[in-house]
């Protein structure tokens, strides 16, 4: 599965409450760290990761930025039916973030 590219209205309009675990990268086209993450991600993705991906472009995403209090990018959210659980900023590794999407590693911070 690939990295699915949505809007901020369009993941408003998701139905996810009860539908599992979900990633969700914010990132900025102008960010250097924010590819070298998207691309670590890609590389998980490629390893079969059992949570559906997802990216957003920060700069139009006003409204989860504020509610889910992003504080830079790039920044990985990861939910669980459909809530924020955790926040990972620092994207240590491949394999880091494999455990982490697999569910098995925790985060770095809460939501």
């Amino acid at each position: 599965m690939a990295i699915i590219e949505v809007t901020e209205d369009e993941w408003l309009r998701l139905k996810r409450i009860g539908g599992g675990r979900d990633a969700l990268m914010f990132y900025s086209p102008f960010c250097g760290t924010c590819k070298v993450a998207l691309r670590m991600l890609e590389v998980v993705d490629a390893a079969g990761v059992p949570t559906a991906l997802y990216k957003m472009n920060i700069n139009y995403a006003g409204k989860l930025r504020d509610a889910w209090q992003i504080a830079s990018v790039p920044c990985l959210v990861v939910l669980e039916d459909g809530q924020p659980v955790r926040k990972e900023y620092a994207m240590r590794s491949v394999a880091h973030l494999f455990t982490s999407l697999k569910g098995e590693g925790e985060g770095a911070e809460g939501p």
